[in-house]
C-alpha cells in the first residue's frame, strides 16, 4: 500500500498513469457504441447462439487477439488486430526482403519509415476485413442488419466507420507509448481480455454450490477449489517461464593504457527461454481456424452421400464428418495438431527474431567474448545451439498452457468463458503486459531514488 501511495506522489508518473487510464476508458466506452445499421436484439440472440458452439470459440479466439468481442458490430469492432497483423507481416518480410532488413538496421529513421508503411497496410487490412464482416452481418447466416439499411451505401459507411475506429485505436496506442506508461497496443489487448473477467466470475458464482456432488450444470466445492489451485499454479508457472533466462557468461578483453588496466570484467548474456512470447499460440490458433471451416463446409456438401451403403462416397463422407467433428470439438486430433504447430512456430519465430551471427558480431565489436569460444563463427554456432535447446523447453511450456483451457472444460465441465482464464493466449498476454508495466513503473521509482516495486535498493 505504501508503494502505491509513493507511485502517485511522483507528479510525472502520476500524470502518465492517469493519462493511460483515461485513454483506456475511452477505448472501453467506444467499444459499446454500435454501428447504426445493426439490430441489437438480433445481435444479442446471435451471440448467445454462437457462445455455446465450436464456432463461438473460433470467433472468441480471434476477438481475444484484437481486444474485441464475438459480435464485432461496434465502431471499434475490428479492434487492434489489423495493426498487429500488419506489424507481423512487415516483421516477417524484413527477414526475407533485403531492403526492409536494411531499413530496420538504419535506427530511428528506418523505424519511422516502417511504421509509416505499417499504418498504410493497416488501413488496407481494415477496409478488407470490415467489408467482409459487414457483408457477413447482412447474410442470412447472421442476419443482424435492419431491413431498411441493407444497401451498398449503408454498408460502405459502416466500413468507413470500422476502419476509422481501428485507426483511432492505433493512434491511442501510439499516444500511450509516447505520453503514457507501458506498451499502448498491448494494454488495449489486455483491457479487452480483462473486460471478460466479470462475466466469467458472474457465471462461476451463479453456478457454484457448496455440495460435494452437485447436480448437472453446477460447480461443486471440489471443482471450485481445484479451479483456484490450478489458476494460481498456472499464473506462477507463466511468470516463472516468462522471466526465466539462460545466462551465458561473457568476459570483456583487457586493455592496458599506461599503468591502468581497463576491461576484463565478467558479465553474462541473457537468453530468454520463451523467446517467441505468445506469437506461436496466436499463429497456431489462427491457422487451425481454417480446417474447422473447410471440413465443416465439406461435411455439409457430402451429407447426401452418407446414406449410401459401402460405397466410396459414403466412406469419404464419413471421413470428412469425423475430421469436422474433431476440429470443431477440439478433440485429440485438434490438440496434437495444435501442439505441433506451436512447436513449429516457436522455432520459426525464434529464427526470425534471434540472429546469432549479429549477436556474435556485437560481442566482438564491444570487445567481449564467451569463455571457451573464439569470437565470430564459433560463438554464433554456440549461441544457435543453446537457443535451439531452450526453445524446445519454451515450446513445451507454451503447449501446456495452450491446451489447459480445453482440458479444464472437458474434465471439469465448466463453461468456456471460465476455462479460458486458466491458460491459453489470454492469460499469457495479461501476465506479460502486467510484468512489463510493473518493470516500467519500477524503473521510474528507482530512477528517482525510491524503493522499487520488484527490487530493493
Amino acid at each position: 500500500m505504501d508503494k502505491l501511495i509513493t507511485i502517485f506522489k511522483i507528479p510525472d508518473l502520476r500524470r502518465k498513469i492517469l493519462f493511460t487510464a483515461a485513454l483506456l476508458a475511452i477505448y472501453r466506452i467506444g467499444f459499446y457504441v454500435p454501428l447504426p445499421i445493426v439490430n441489437q436484439a438480433q445481435l444479442r440472440n446471435w451471440e448467445e447462439q454462437q457462445s455455446g458452439n465450436a464456432a463461438g470459440k473460433i470467433f472468441g479466439t480471434v476477438a481475444m487477439f484484437g481486444g474485441t468481442s464475438i459480435g464485432m458490430s461496434t465502431i471499434f469492432g475490428l479492434g487492434i488486430m489489423p495493426y498487429i497483423s500488419a506489424s507481423i507481416i512487415f516483421q516477417l518480410l524484413g527477414s526475407v526482403i533485403p531492403s526492409l532488413e536494411a531499413m530496420m538496421k538504419e535506427g530511428e529513421s528506418g523505424r519511422k519509415r516502417i511504421n509509416e508503411y505499417t499504418r498504410y497496410a493497416t488501413v488496407a487490412l481494415c477496409a478488407v476485413q470490415s467489408a467482409f464482416w459487414v457483408r457477413y452481418m447482412m447474410s442470412p447466416q447472421m442476419n443482424v442488419v435492419l431491413p431498411d439499411y441493407r444497401g451498398f451505401w449503408n454498408g460502405f459507411v459502416c466500413v468507413c466507420i470500422m476502419t476509422a475506429g481501428t485507426i483511432f485505436l492505433m493512434w491511442i496506442g501510439e499516444q500511450i507509448d509516447e505520453y503514457g506508461i507501458g506498451n499502448g497496443i498491448s494494454l488495449l489487448i489486455m483491457a479487452g481480455i480483462l473486460a471478460r473477467l466479470p462475466v466469467a466470475l458472474k457465471g462461476l458464482w451463479d453456478n457454484a454450490t457448496p455440495e460435494l456432488t452437485p447436480p448437472s450444470g453446477k460447480y461443486g466445492i471440489t471443482t471450485i477449489i481445484m479451479l483456484v489451485i490450478l489458476f494460481i499454479a498456472v499464473v506462477v508457472g507463466v511468470i516463472a517461464i516468462t522471466e526465466s533466462q539462460r545466462r551465458i557468461p561473457t568476459q570483456s578483453a583487457k586493455h592496458v593504457r599506461g599503468r591502468r588496466v581497463f576491461g576484463g570484467t565478467k558479465q553474462y548474456l541473457p537468453l530468454k527461454v520463451n523467446q517467441a512470447g505468445v506469437m506461436p499460440i496466436i499463429f497456431a490458433s489462427s491457422l487451425l481456424i481454417f480446417p474447422s471451416f473447410i471440413f465443416g463446409n465439406l461435411a455439409q456438401l457430402t451429407s447426401k452421400l452418407r446414406g449410401e451403403s459401402w460405397s466410396i462416397g459414403s466412406m469419404f463422407a464419413g471421413f470428412i464428418d469425423e475430421l469436422s467433428t474433431a476440429f470443431q470439438r477440439q478433440s485429440y486430433i485438434y490438440t496434437v495438431c495444435y501442439i505441433i504447430l506451436i512447436y513449429f512456430f516457436c522455432y520459426f519465430w525464434t529464427a526470425i527474431t534471434f540472429n546469432p551471427k549479429d549477436m556474435a558480431d556485437n560481442l566482438k565489436d564491444y570487445g567481449s567474448f564467451i569463455l571457451g569460444y573464439r569470437p565470430g563463427r564459433r560463438t554464433a554456432d554456440y549461441l544457435e545451439k543453446v537457443m535451439l535447446r531452450i526453445t524446445y523447453v519454451g515450446a513445451a511450456f507454451l503447449s501446456l498452457v495452450a491446451v489447459i483451457p480445453s482440458m479444464v472444460q472437458r474434465y471439469f465441465e465448466v463453461d468456456w468463458t471460465i476455462a479460458q482464464f486458466l491458460g491459453g493466449t489470454g492469460l499469457l498476454i495479461v501476465i506479460s503486459v502486467c510484468l512489463d508495466l510493473v518493470q516500467k513503473i519500477d524503473s521510474h521509482l528507482v530512477m528517482r531514488d525510491y524503493t522499487g516495486l520488484v527490487n530493493r535498493r
